[in-house]
């Protein structure tokens, strides 16, 4: 009895709570963030030609992809003229770039995914598909979950851990994934992103 009130409580928690969570705390912050969303767009246009919002495919929930919208922090069309994922020191990051990246502020546009369902406020960061369609079978379970904006392996080393070690956090994350597990992700990461650590 007590497995089958704990297999239902953890299928409401992701199908309900989190779901209630990620629209309320998405339009909190967006409303919150609508005035620096304007200073961030007029500083993004004033340091370089291009869009101020960066479109990138990804692959979200199942292997479905969806287009994540970001603010630009670097040059436009910048995947032309260097690899696909972003270097130490890559040139192509803009000035202002460098400073949204640290502090994360290039990410708040993510929150009109999480609005629009195609993500969620904690969870695998989303792979673009270049990179997805390599996984092997262990490292796909991670499509089992929606992606989230900041995550277990966000918050223990960002950008600066390889595909397999995410891989393998992402997956303990979805095994223990819970109302604990994810309050304690909320607050590391309002550490991890004072830091400014693990960004490229």
């Amino acid at each position: 009895m007590n497995e089958i009130l704990s297999a239902f409580n953890e299928r409401c928690y992701k199908k309900y709570i989190i779901r209630t969570f990620d629209i309320v705390f998405s339009l909190i912050v967006l409303l919150v963030f609508s005035p620096i969303w304007l200073v961030i767009s007029a500083l993004i246009r004033f340091d370089s030609s291009g869009p101020v919002i960066f479109r990138q495919i990804r692959v979200g929930l199942n292997g479905k992809l969806f287009q994540m919208y970001k603010f630009r922090t670097m040059v436009n069309n910048a995947q032309k003229i260097g690899p696909l994922l972003t270097q130490k020191n890559d040139g192509r990051i803009t000035f202002i770039g460098k400073f949204l990246r640290k502090t994360s502020l290039d990410e708040i546009p993510n929150f009109i995914n999480v609005l629009k369902g195609e993500m969620s406020v904690i969870g695998p960061r989303p792979e673009v598909p270049d990179i997805a369609c390599h996984y092997n079978a262990w490292q796909k379970k991670v499509l089992s979950v929606k992606p989230g904006i900041t995550g277990f392996s966000q918050v223990l080393g960002r950008q600066e851990l390889e595909i397999d070690y995410k891989s393998r956090l992402d997956r303990y994350y979805i095994k223990k994934m819970g109302l604990c597990m994810d309050m304690w992700i909320m607050f590391k990461t309002i550490f991890v992103v004072f830091e400014g650590s693990g960004t490229r």
